[in-house]
């Protein structure tokens, strides 16, 4: 098992696995966000291998602008998102890729690294937690037909 930056020969395979993560958005318009994201230098993938067959991989980017919990001086690593196949889960994979974007961020002059998860994602916040990070806020969003 290997990891590597994502580069475009790479779109499909990450799509695929960004598809079982984020399943309630169409296939193309995740294609889309992954190529650009690719093309960006504020933003990363990496991606966890074995041999040629693409077992995780984590989104990684630079926020500017204010995050939740930080000391607002902007620059901030942030996992945008991770996911690892299921027969490959609890073999440290996602912490490493983690810790990858970690290196990234810092390397990019982040001292700050954030992430999220929906409220009743127990796994996502089980495995956050486990890798370092402590909740700062939680909140509830609303809206209003007009």
């Amino acid at each position: 098992m290997y990891f590597r930056q994502a580069n475009t020969d790479d779109i499909e395979k990450v799509t695929e696995l960004a598809h079982l993560l984020w399943g309630d958005v169409p296939y193309e318009e995740l294609r889309e966000d992954i190529e650009r994201v690719i093309q960006r230098n504020t933003e990363v993938i990496i991606m966890a291998l074995e041999g040629e067959y693409c077992i995780g991989f984590a989104h990684c980017a630079l926020r500017y602008d204010y995050v939740e919990g930080t000391s607002g001086l902007g620059n901030v690593g942030y996992l945008e998102g991770i996911y690892v196949r299921e027969n490959y889960r609890k073999k440290g994979i996602a912490r490493i890729l983690c810790e990858i974007c970690g290196d990234w961020a810092r390397q990019n002059g982040c001292t700050e690294f954030g992430s999220d998860c929906e409220i009743d994602n127990i796994a996502s916040y089980n495995f956050h937690t486990s890798i370092g990070f402590t909740e700062v806020n939680r909140i509830v969003c609303f809206v209003k037909k007009l």
